[in-house]
């Protein structure tokens, strides 16, 4: 059956479509131009096997920037998927369609498939998504799947934007990722990065305009978004989006690092995604949701847009790391490089308390600049700001991809998440964290060029020095180092495992099935000495209390007695006995070190937010 291929390539005087795997062999077919710098042909791509790829003024086959699928690697040709023949079933768990997930109902869990599970493929991961739903979380946010050299890495690297990264099974098997997700009732998030490509595969600067050295990024030429050919790069991200959403039905996507769009058009490219992501919500029903990762502290990236242009980018969340460095530092007790902002007593009342950034137009020392503006929640309302405990960045760029539990005591731990999960942002886990997996996770790549592998090894090195983090950073290019950082599927069912999994599960469960309204707002924030050496805390906001010791000196018989608001004793760690009352109590709470209790009010009124 006959097939238009097309292609952008604006400087070209003559291009050819090369039909078959072996572009030496191909079938070459003349392309005609047509408008705007593009080319067509028509021909017959099944006895190919669907593959094909260009070749511009006689040059050698390039991938089409558009592939789909990239079976053989980044570096072949491409392969023809229909998408439209993906068998869905748009099933939720209850048998109905798939109806969503708002926003103001996330609780995210970050993962990557390459290390999910021993297989490192969609098919082995979805056999996991039970082990979700059971969790409570409502949104799966996968990392980035875009194909990108060799079988193992990030994902950051990618080249192939539209492409589904073979060894995890191709675009087939991430459809059905998706549907058996929908299946569970757990929204679908993908990781994408639209603003640069790896460094080996990218041939788009072949074909067209699609890179500038007007702006520039940390990984060299910015993306074009706004000089000579930047309209068809913009809509080349624009349908990039449209995929995602509309062919893969995935309920949103995380833009990463925002701040590297540069931009400079009167119409921001984010606020174009945005627009795009609501006309197609509004047309299925589905809520579509964009996060941004970005180091602004800009509440605009996520400030409804408004008529005229004077309103913010309207995108649907935001990562706020602020809330992860604070508890960072409260935690652990680490002050080195950016961290040593939040080493202020303010920095984790102020983002437990009443702002997801603690530099709102404050001064910042690691900056060396006033950093961030206001929140205002009323404008841009708690659920709007996404906040962790821990990420695949956190984690993946310490020296030896150490978890925040690996050097703190579980219970501090338990604090930790307590802090995070009663919290009115939206709360996001990385794998394995719920029950505190003893699996690091590390940086890896597979890169076939020596030179690039060892340019890798020697910057890590120095940044890591530089971090004063000293000793042997793991090889990225040795396979033990993706073998250490997968999960183990043995632990949640052991002994130092299984309670802490039981105290995530009835966090999650508690916020998945509490409205919105009852877990929002503002909360009252006390933080003082136990005069034992250690800390207390108590955070309470409406409708849910926590109770928090860290450290202190040693424990005497009844522990350090804090007086407890009235409400239900919804889950704790550690050494905790509550006095009077039983189950329903206003009376004292006796924690030792390094222990928490969180309560909840009847929440009565309404129906859970499900």
């Amino acid at each position: 059956m006959s097939h238009t291929f097309s292609l952008w390539a604006p400087a070209a005087t003559a291009v050819d479509l090369l039909l078959g795997a072996d572009p030496q062999r191909a079938e070459r077919v003349p392309m005609t131009a047509t408008t705007g710098g593009w080319w067509e042909a028509a021909a017959d791509p099944a006895p190919h096997d669907g593959r094909y790829a260009f070749s511009l003024d006689g040059g050698t086959a390039l991938p089409d920037p558009r592939s789909r699928h990239q079976p053989d690697g980044v570096h072949a040709p491409s392969r023809l998927v229909d998408t439209g023949a993906f068998g869905w079933r748009d099933a939720g768990p209850d048998g109905g369609l798939w109806q969503g997930v708002p926003m103001e109902r996330a609780a995210v869990y970050e993962l990557h498939v390459g290390t999910f599970t021993t297989e490192g493929t969609f098919d082995a991961a979805a056999q996991r998504l039970a082990h979700l739903a059971d969790l409570g979380v409502t949104v799966v946010e996968v990392m980035p799947v875009a194909a990108f050299p060799g079988a193992h890495g990030w994902g950051y690297d990618g080249v192939a934007p539209y492409a589904v990264h073979e060894p995890y099974g191709g675009p087939e098997a991430f459809a059905r990722f998706v549907d058996a997700a929908h299946g569970h009732g757990l929204a679908v998030w993908l990781d994408v990065v639209h603003n640069h490509l790896g460094p080996s595969g990218n041939y788009l600067g072949q074909v067209g305009p699609y890179f500038t050295d007007r702006h520039h990024t940390p990984w060299g030429e910015a993306v074009n978004l706004d000089g000579p050919g930047s309209d068809e790069v913009r809509s080349y991200l624009l349908d990039n989006v449209a995929m995602w959403l509309e062919d893969y039905h995935l309920d949103g996507l995380r833009l990463d690092a925002v701040h590297e769009l540069h931009d400079e058009r009167a119409t921001h490219l984010l606020e174009e995604m945005a627009a795009l992501a609501d006309e197609i919500a509004a047309r299925t029903g589905i809520p579509r949701s964009l996060v941004a990762e970005s180091d602004r502290n800009d509440p605009a990236t996520v400030t409804a847009r408004a008529r005229g242009g004077a309103g913010g980018l309207g995108l649907h969340g935001q990562w706020a790391d602020d809330v992860h460095h604070a508890l960072h530092v409260l935690l652990t007790g680490e002050d080195q490089g950016y961290y040593a902002d939040f080493a202020d007593p303010r920095a984790a009342t102020t983002v437990l308390g009443h702002s997801p950034f603690f530099h709102d137009g404050t001064y910042s020392s690691f900056r060396g600049r006033v950093h961030g503006r206001p929140v205002d929640l009323e404008v841009t309302p708690p659920w709007r700001y996404v906040a962790s405990l821990q990420t695949h960045d956190q984690v993946g760029n310490r020296a030896t991809g150490d978890r925040i539990h690996h050097g703190i005591s579980p219970g501090r731990h338990a604090i930790g998440a307590a802090l995070m999960l009663t919290a009115a942002w939206t709360p996001m886990l990385f794998m394995g964290e719920e029950w505190g997996a003893s699996t690091p996770w590390q940086y890896f790549t597979d890169h076939e060029e020596e030179w690039l592998a060892e340019s890798i090894r020697q910057g890590r090195q120095a940044e890591f020095a530089a971090h004063g983090w000293g000793g042997t950073v793991p090889d990225p290019q040795d396979a033990g180092t993706v073998a250490a950082s997968t999960l183990d599927w043995t632990e949640p069912g052991r002994s130092g495992h299984a309670g802490m999994l039981a105290f995530y599960r009835d966090l999650l469960r508690w916020r998945r099935d509490t409205p919105v309204q009852r877990r929002d707002g503002a909360a009252d924030v006390l933080r003082g000495p136990d005069g034992t050496g250690g800390e207390v805390l108590a955070v309470t906001r409406p409708g849910v209390a926590l109770l928090a010791r860290l450290g202190g000196g040693p424990d005497p018989a009844d522990g350090f007695a804090l007086p407890m608001p009235e409400g239900e004793v919804l889950a704790s760690y550690g050494q905790v006995r509550i006095e009077a009352g039983g189950r329903q109590t206003s009376g004292t709470a006796r924690l030792g070190p390094d222990s928490v209790v969180v309560l909840v009010a009847d929440v009565g009124e309404g129906s859970p937010a499900r």
